[in-house]
């Protein structure tokens, strides 16, 4: 095993390949069966891989290929994405979709490849692998708002994939070299990769896509989409960005401008999609920071974040199955017919809000001690503010109107066992993780010394979500909270949706008509010409008629001066 890691096996190709499989086997037993073990696979390669470095070069057409580079930071990201397959899959044994079956693996392998990428050309391979594998599970849900959503949302990641390399290439002309490490924002190119990762990470007035998409897929498509193409970017910027000062600045805005969506959305996918944008900001901000404790805070961040958002949307996926919906105004009462996933969506909710002993907790405080230690203190004050807002939003909304408040009547059977064990493990893994915060810690790319469970981290956290628990309280109890309505909330996409489609249709009505007329006029020349023609050609025309011999003679005259001339130019 250890010489085919050598010579090039990365974790991706196991989950690919059992992908392409599951896309043309026919039993459902044999595609559940490659589901669960192409992780396990890819655990192992993780495992055993010797050490760090990079394998799998490939020379090919003067171009050297990195296709696995196993090192401190690639090793975080690649083991919570095998986990998370793993947990998807279980998660997914009920269904009997082909489609999502091979896709599922093909999208995850593609990130897992991506993230052990050592060049650019590897990384936008993958890249793209990412944005035309994933369309399909919102397609999956096989309607006409999915479609279109689906449309949007590939336009959109290839263009990020189109921008990632002609920007590689621009930066490979000017420094020599593809070898996807640090990138200078300002050298050709740079800011080209910058966007291209910013529109994977949903930064602001590019997230549009993420709420657009997400909830529109299947119950099982929102819990593999919000684990990868979110945490891939984050990955890359990490990779290429780290120490951009403007990245503190934009994850504070990230943080902020979500919680007031989350507050007055009614699908609860929704505000999971918005509330993901949130907990982003965290960590494109830890990244801004660049120091080792800010990179140690984002890895932490990401890896926790895939588990309990994963969690919440299994648990809204249960509600989906159930149900056929998740609008907050025609849902509540479901602990009555729905315990444990009511038990284990509160896990989530916990852990997201980082309550002390819970995985976020000691995720999101690296995060905000880089943040404080680099001196932005304007942003550190907005992101704990927003902490207060990602327990009003997920810790509190999602299970208060999914699972409690007032009872609409519904009376389902509980979630299939196979998507309370994965419930059950994620959940288990929000607490381990919270409590035994040194196995995550020691997973990260930097030495850690840091101790999160401190007198004063504790109680200032607690007053923290008392107060936003206070608030919510009171809300309620007053009729002060937003009510949740069947409604569509416009996001910013709404200014160059329309603008875009009023120009789009302005334009197609301009080109047609101009179209006509063009059309019009060539048709009148071409009928006048061919009148002329006809009139001078055809048996009745005028060169067919008796004329005078000299005029005969004076035709002759100009046909041969004509058959003289060609010939001399031709000679």
């Amino acid at each position: 095993m250890t010489d085919l890691i050598t010579a090039g096996l990365s974790p991706a190709l196991p989950v690919i390949l059992a992908g392409l499989l599951a896309a043309v086997v026919p039993s459902y037993a044999v595609r559940k069966s490659l589901m669960l073990i192409a992780p396990l696979a890819a655990a192992a390669i993780w495992f055993l891989t010797p050490e760090v470095g990079i394998f799998g070069i490939v020379e090919l057409a003067g171009f050297t290929f990195e296709t696995y580079r196993f090192d401190a930071l690639s090793r975080v990201w690649g083991l919570i994405f095998i986990l998370v397959v793993f947990l998807n899959a279980i998660y997914a044994l009920h269904d009997r979709d082909r489609l999502q079956d091979a896709t599922t693996l093909i999208y995850s392998g593609a990130g897992l490849g991506a993230v052990f990428a050592g060049d650019l050309l590897t990384l936008f391979f993958y890249w793209e692998l990412t944005a035309i594998s994933s369309v399909f599970l919102i397609w999956a849900s096989r309607n006409q708002a999915a479609f279109r959503a689906g449309l949007r949302y590939l336009a959109i990641h290839v263009l990020s994939g189109v921008m990632l390399l002609a920007g590689a290439i621009l930066y490979a002309n000017h420094t020599g070299s593809w070898q996807f490490n640090a990138i200078d924002v300002n050298a050709p190119g740079g800011l080209l990769m910058l966007l291209a990762f910013g529109i994977k990470a949903a930064f602001p007035l590019l997230h549009n896509w993420l709420q657009d998409a997400y909830p529109k897929s299947t119950a099982i498509g929102a819990v593999v989409l919000s684990a990868f193409t979110t945490k891939l970017a984050i990955y890359a910027l990490a990779r290429g960005f780290a120490g951009l000062d403007i990245l503190v600045w934009v994850g504070s805005i990230m943080v902020a401008f979500p919680v007031f969506y989350a507050v007055i959305e009614n699908d609860l996918r929704r505000v999971l999609a918005y509330s993901l944008n949130n907990q982003l900001g965290f960590m494109v901000a830890a990244i801004g920071v660049g120091t080792e404790l800010g990179l140690n805070g984002a890895a932490a961040h990401a890896f926790v974040h895939i588990i309990y958002k994963a969690l919440l949307f299994m648990s809204m996926g249960a509600v989906l199955l159930r149900v056929g919906h998740t609008k907050a105004s025609d849902l509540g009462g479901l602990y009555k017919s729905m315990p444990f996933t009511t038990a284990f969506c509160l896990v989530g909710a916990g852990a997201i809000s980082a309550f002390p002993l819970f995985s976020g907790f000691v995720a999101k405080a690296l995060t905000l001690a880089a943040v404080a230690y680099g001196g932005y203190e304007i942003p550190f004050v907005i992101l704990v503010f927003a902490s207060a807002g990602v327990l009003e939003h997920s810790g509190i909304k999602i299970p208060y109107f999914a699972f409690f408040h007032h009872d609409n009547g519904h009376r389902v059977k509980e979630a299939p066992f196979n998507m309370l064990l994965a419930m059950g493990l994620a959940s288990f893994l929000c607490i381990y993780l919270g409590v035994n915060y040194g196995v995550l810690y020691d997973l990260l790319p930097y030495p850690v010394e840091y101790a999160p469970y401190t007198f004063d981290h504790i109680v200032g956290q607690m007053q923290l979500l008392l107060a936003a628990l206070f608030a919510f309280t009171f809300l309620v109890k007053f009729k002060l909270y937003p009510a949740e309505r069947r409604t569509v909330i416009l996001d910013t996409d709404w200014f160059y949706r329309r603008v875009g489609d009023g120009l789009f249709r302005w334009a197609w009505a301009m080109g047609d008509r101009l179209m006509a007329a063009i059309g019009n006029r060539f048709g009148t020349a071409c009928r006048n010409a061919s009148g002329k023609l006809f009139n001078l050609f055809s048996p009745a025309g005028a060169l067919s008629r008796d004329v005078p011999s000299g005029i005969l003679a004076i035709w002759t005259s100009i046909l041969l001066g004509l058959v003289m001339l060609i010939a001399y130019l031709a000679g």
